[in-house]
């Protein structure tokens, strides 16, 4: 489980329903008339009974004729319809202002999810973010539109109604005040453990949520490994745990509204019985008594509905309680208060005394990058290179702030981009990632998703040259074209596909800074090559810094970095770091082979003949053995 796993006991009921204050402000005025609506529709109905009382004292008395008796009926009547025209009032009244406040929380949830840095959701599941940002508001939108004007309309309800009993009969009515006292105890105890449960449940439905979602993106890895029914089995035990949490739930509020309903129903018993030797004494006319027991039959109905509007209430405190978990995170990527504006950027990157550890980090454990020193000149491609887990895309990651260094600093053009605007900053630098990452979108809106005016292009054209340097052009074959849409994720694209698709957009964005991290590693070598040199051609003076995972990849750059041990230990070319840096061989000896793409057409001669121009082994030879030649030659 994630930060996301906290207690209902951290904070009380008033106090989680209270931070909604904010929210329901500008809705006061129409929320206060729905109040009033289903309050006034309340004291209609429990004026009711006091119709009747009059009717059987005087209207249905032997030789008062049927005149009283159809005023009265006619006088039920009408409040009856003017009951149901209210309870219709209050509707109208709430409906409209309590969704746009949904909407609007919707729609600030979302913003600040954007607005959070990498590491917030590299802690959160996916599902449970899915689950706040949907079910949860849901809650609140139906507890601030019914449940909680219903609890405080059904309290006084109940309130009123005891009141107009005690003054029929104060005998009658204590029968009932005391069979309230149970009540409230064992509501108070029902509200502690029924918030616990309910807080249990919309936990393990955000759980279930992020399993549904990471099986559905997964099911090519299920199904190729044959990993179907595993998966089935992790879900259905999932899913089990809800259901006994369901269950639980259930049971809890069966006992509560048993309690609720059957106290009532015995002190109406027990009411009965007083009543009727009451009457029988004289103490009491039978009208009163009518009055009192139909009184009482509109108040039986709030009294039983207070399980159901305080599970309710439960459950929308909980949903507060999970959606300001997210609201209160706090972002540590934030824009400066007084951001510097950079004039033309030439693209000049330095990486100064660069440290950075995650969070998480244990104490004691070394720092990842521990005083990284690099010089990017402007125009300049450079090549990262080092073991796996030497922090290379984590150095990548702090050019766009993505991530802060936990010291030294990443300057752009001189300017620590931590005094830029985070706007203006990821304007100047565009990125590509190893890991590709597309919408449910077009292949134009993908490609087009971070890309800036150019004076003299239109759109089409900024697409058009963009997806012509990544080789992209198979686009144009899709059944649609550029507007195909290609799915949640790219999935029914190929890994290559995706990643020329992913590099054409960080193109199209024509950035100062380009940093890509290992984005060509799908590509088979001569698909690599042809990208390669359009982007020599197409971004003369981008500054570029690539994360190489092959040998192919390195023989692009014009200078290669060596991370190691949390340090650049050598900067130079390809071939002075060959002939003069042990480890360096050491790195390209474990470099992965070339992988060849599906839909390529590059045969094994030309691919062995390209591996021995860019230094890498041949088909079948070990890459130590093209290392020490390379060195001794």
């Amino acid at each position: 489980m994630t930060d996301a796993d906290k207690s209902t006991d951290n904070t009380t009921l008033l106090a989680s329903l209270g931070r909604l204050a904010p929210q329901l402000k500008p809705i006061f005025a129409p929320l206060i008339w729905g109040l009033l609506s289903a309050l006034a529709a309340s004291v209609v109905a429990l004026l009711i009974p006091q119709v009747y009382r009059v009717l059987v004292n005087s209207a249905l008395q032997p030789g008062n004729g049927t005149k009283g008796l159809w005023t009265g009926a006619a006088v039920v009547l009408g409040l009856g319809i003017l009951e149901a025209g209210l309870i219709a009032l209050r509707r109208q009244f709430v409906i409209v202002p309590a969704t746009t406040v949904e909407t609007r929380m919707r729609t600030s949830f979302y913003r600040h999810l954007q607005s959070l840095a990498v590491e917030f959701h590299d802690r959160w599941g996916s599902g449970q973010l899915l689950s706040r940002a949907m079910s949860d508001l849901n809650f609140m939108r139906r507890w601030m539109a019914f449940g909680a004007i219903m609890l405080v309309v059904t309290a006084l309800t109940v309130v009123i109604g005891v009141a107009l009993m005690l003054s029929m009969s104060w005998e009658l009515g204590l029968i009932f005040v005391a069979a309230a006292v149970p009540i409230v105890v064992f509501g108070y105890r029902f509200r502690r453990s029924y918030g616990l449960v309910s807080r249990r449940s919309q936990d393990q439905a955000g759980d279930l949520a992020t399993a549904v979602e990471e099986s559905v993106h997964g099911i090519r890895v299920l199904k190729a490994f044959g990993r179907g029914r595993e998966a089935l089995d992790s879900f259905a035990g999932q899913a089990q745990e809800l259901q006994a949490t369901e269950i639980h739930k259930a049971k809890s509020l069966a006992v509560f509204s048993l309690v609720v309903t059957l106290l009532p129903e015995l002190a109406l018993g027990a009411g009965l019985v007083v009543g009727i030797l009451l009457v029988s004494q004289a103490r009491l006319d039978v009208g009163a008594l009518v009055a009192f027991f139909a009184t009482a039959a509109v108040v039986a109905g709030p009294v039983e509905s207070m399980g159901p509007l305080m599970a309710m209430t439960l459950a929308a405190k909980t949903a507060v309680d999970r959606h300001f978990e997210v609201m209160d995170a706090p972002n540590t990527i934030t824009d400066p208060a007084e951001p510097v504006r950079l004039g033309p950027v030439r693209g000049d990157l330095e990486f100064r005394g660069v440290h950075f550890h995650y969070p998480d980090t244990p104490a004691g454990t070394p720092e990842l990058l521990n005083g990284i020193d690099l010089v990017l000149r402007a125009g300049e491609t450079m090549a990262l290179v080092g073991v796996t887990g030497s922090g290379k895309s984590t150095l990548l990651n702090l050019v766009p702030r993505l991530f802060d260094a936990t010291a030294g600093a990443v300057l752009l053009d001189g300017t620590d981009i931590r005094r830029l605007a985070l706007a203006d900053l990821r304007r100047h630098v565009s990125v590509a990632f190893e890991d590709t990452t597309l919408f449910s979108n077009s292949v134009r809106g993908n490609v087009l998703l971070g890309a800036a005016e150019h004076p003299g292009l239109s759109p089409d054209e900024i697409l058009e040259q963009a997806l012509e340097v990544a080789q992209a052009g198979f686009a144009y074959a899709l059944p649609n074209g550029v507007d195909t849409l290609i799915g949640e994720e790219g999935l029914s694209l190929s890994g290559g596909q995706r990643q020329r698709i992913a590099l054409a957009r960080a193109i199209a964005a024509r950035p100062a800074v380009l940093v890509l991290d290992d984005p060509l590693s799908a590509l088979d070598v001569n698909t690599e090559e042809r990208v390669s040199d359009g982007l020599r051609a197409a971004l003369v003076g981008t500054t570029t810094l690539i994360v190489a995972h092959r040998p192919s990849t390195v023989a692009m750059a014009d200078r290669v970095a060596l991370l190691q041990d949390g340090h650049i230990t050598a900067v130079g070319t390809h071939s002075e770091l060959l002939a003069g840096n042990d480890h360096y061989r050491y790195v390209l000896a474990s470099l992965s082979e070339e992988p060849k793409d599906l839909d390529s057409d590059l045969d094994t001669d030309t691919e062995n003949e390209l591996a021995d121009e860019l230094g890498a082994a041949p088909r079948g030879t070990g890459p130590l053995d093209v290392v020490h030649r390379g060195a001794t030659a």
